[in-house]
């Protein structure tokens, strides 16, 4: 069973930087796109960044592009997400997901259902 396990939240300053991390085990097949999520309080999830078929497709959200890189370390199963200039607006639980028969991202996935989600970590960017 496909398994995703977040981690590397926490709480920085305004302007500052993290990196989340997405711990994936389980999958059988390599066609699927991995993506990050975030749902702030009383917000909407946000599909904020996505990437497949070894790190050639990638795609970001206007709010995030520019400040966040998506990758993958493939040896190791793990994907993942530096922020930087991190804003107090980014503050939200992020969340990353999978999406099966998928090689290109894009925005238009992140609208769509993903097959399976991580159960999330916290990010809290003070001002």
């Amino acid at each position: 069973e496909v398994q995703l396990v977040e981690s590397g939240g926490g709480l920085v300053q305004a302007g500052g930087s993290l990196r989340l991390s997405c711990a994936a085990s389980g999958f059988t097949r390599d066609d699927y796109a991995i993506a990050w999520f975030r749902q702030a309080p009383g917000k909407e999830r946000e599909g904020i960044s996505c990437i497949a078929d070894s790190e050639s497709s990638t795609y970001y959200a206007d709010s995030v592009k520019g400040r966040f890189t998506i990758s993958s370390d493939n040896a190791k199963s793990t994907y993942y997400l530096q922020m930087n200039s991190l804003k107090p607006e980014d503050t939200a639980v992020y969340y990353c997901a999978a999406d099966m028969y998928e090689t290109r991202c894009s925005g238009l996935l992140l609208l769509g259902g993903m097959d399976y989600w991580g159960k999330g970590t916290l990010v809290t960017v003070s001002s």
